[in-house]
């Protein structure tokens, strides 16, 4: 079988690492693969790739029209594969980071290829910059449009996605089950078998988020546990952002954490002598709180190294974890404070702004109840979760906090466990972690994936509804301020 894979680019982040690890699983079992990719590599890559310039991202490639780049992709793939691909497997082509490459894989498509779409972030969650502009250049202003680009259905075009929520919106769109597959990530940190270091019981715990800080990483809430934690409880995130338009909200929250004397080293990754794994080897346990993932891979890959992982529940994803049967031993739903303290009228119109630009910003308006569907998720017997906030009233709250701390008490939950009383799951999810989720079973999955895809009937071409991905991702009770430009 011969598989070209397409991606924008190899550059260091989460996808090219889902790309990295799909060559080396499916080494060995008699597939050739190539990656398609805007730009070479930066590190020495672990498979064939071959360079198609008019993939990289719109503000990069060089003009080309969706033709010319379609009959490029298709020249690449053969020279590297020795003939037509069996399989397209492409990477986040939806995103809108190219205006050419969704037409250009439509006309492949029309052609008769088979492909498999597989989505790890789509535009219509929280990315609505990238929405307006596909919109208003790739299909004039219609959404009916846009769909037929961006969603394309026949028996030859499969879908793949990484969680239980997308595969749901995928199907309320459209989507034929059997052209729907759920493709986890492998969780794979290489070599881990050193033993997690021996830790004095009267050593100080430490917390640590494995994460880039970027907004929806609910920063403010990881400095309101070092804020709430014992005396001598230490907490450390991994990565600062990459973006440069993260930075000024990061430097702020940097800057408070200074401000405020809280118990907190950023960007600890970057240290000499501390790479990610040793970092997750060294905590005694690691903290997410976040607010939005794809996949959740910060659930998943310190169990790899013996440290246990706690924090904030996010159920469209650790749902399926669940199913699996990997367990977070300590997690809320919600970190409640109360309405009060930030004012019931600030926070509703707090609310209804962020409602009203968020749905804006899709060239849409609030439904006669959707603030009060918004506010019923936000609010519970006079509680406000704190992750609903956007920086100002974190901020606000965490400075509350620090001129009364025995206000603590009406937090809830108002502190964190401690790691010791985490550790009795370790070794079943790590268990659980090296037999469901390694390379050989992935590799595994994508080749059936594969197969399924390879011996598809070839068939018009038609779309996916995206006017219910948006009532999906856009529904009142999802939204966090922190989400909202």
């Amino acid at each position: 079988m011969r598989i070209a894979i397409v991606h924008y680019h190899l550059q260091f982040g989460g996808v090219t690492r889902i790309v990295c690890h799909q060559q080396n699983a499916l080494r060995g079992r008699g597939i050739a693969t190539v990656v398609l990719t805007g730009k070479p590599p930066l590190f020495d890559f672990p498979g064939t790739f071959r360079v198609v310039p008019g993939l990289q991202y719109e503000a990069d490639r060089p003009a080309i029209t969706p033709a010319e780049l379609a009959l490029q992709l298709r020249a690449a793939a053969r020279e590297a594969l020795g003939g037509d691909p069996d399989v397209w497997h492409v990477h986040n082509h939806s995103l809108g980071k190219s205006l050419v490459l969704p037409a250009a894989l439509l006309a492949l498509a029309d052609a008769g290829e088979r492909m498999l779409f597989q989505i790890h972030d789509f535009a219509e969650d929280g990315r609505p910059g990238n929405y307006r502009v596909m919109l208003a250049r790739m299909a004039g202003g219609e959404t009916k449009a846009l769909s037929r680009l961006l969603y394309p259905q026949a028996e030859q075009l499969h879908y793949a996605v990484l969680n239980q929520r997308d595969r749901r919106y995928l199907r309320d769109a459209g989507l034929a089950p059997h052209q729907l597959h759920l493709l986890p990530n492998p969780v794979d940190l290489g070599q881990t078998a050193e033993p997690k270091p021996r830790v004095e019981p009267t050593a100080s715990p430490l917390w640590l988020y494995p994460t880039r800080a970027i907004r929806r990483k609910n920063l403010g809430e990881f400095l309101l546990w070092a804020m709430l934690a014992p005396a001598g409880t230490r907490f450390a995130t991994t990565s600062g952002p990459e973006n440069p338009a993260e930075w000024g909200r990061y430097a702020r929250w940097k800057g408070m954490a200074a401000d405020l004397r809280l118990p907190v080293d950023f960007e600890m990754a970057g240290c000499p002598g501390c790479s990610f794994v040793d970092l997750l080897r060294q905590a005694s346990g690691v903290v997410t709180t976040s607010v939005a993932e794809g996949f959740g891979m910060a659930f998943l890959e310190p169990w790899l190294v013996g440290t246990p992982v706690c924090g904030r529940n996010l159920p469209e994803i650790t749902a399926g974890l669940a199913q699996e049967g990997i367990v977070l031993p300590w997690s809320y739903d919600r970190l409640d404070i109360p309405v009060v303290w930030l004012g019931q009228d600030r926070l509703i119109a707090a609310a209804r702004d962020g409602l009203e630009r968020n749905l804006a910003a899709y060239g849409r308006r609030p439904g006669w109840d959707d603030l009060e569907r918004l506010l019923s998720a936000w609010i519970d017997e006079g509680r406000v979760d704190f992750g609903r906030l956007d920086e100002p009233l974190q901020e606000a709250v965490l400075r509350r906090l620090a001129r009364n701390p025995q206000l603590s008490n009406d937090i809830a939950p108002a502190a964190l466990p401690h790691p010791d009383d985490l550790c009795a799951v370790v070794a079943d999810n790590q268990s659980r972690l090296q037999s469901h989720h390694n390379l050989c079973q992935y590799g595994a999955t994508v080749e059936a994936v594969y197969q399924q895809v390879a011996d598809s009937a070839v068939t018009s071409l038609a779309s996916l509804d995206g006017e219910v991905l948006l009532d999906r991702f856009l529904a009142p009770e999802r939204l966090s301020l922190l989400r909202v430009d």
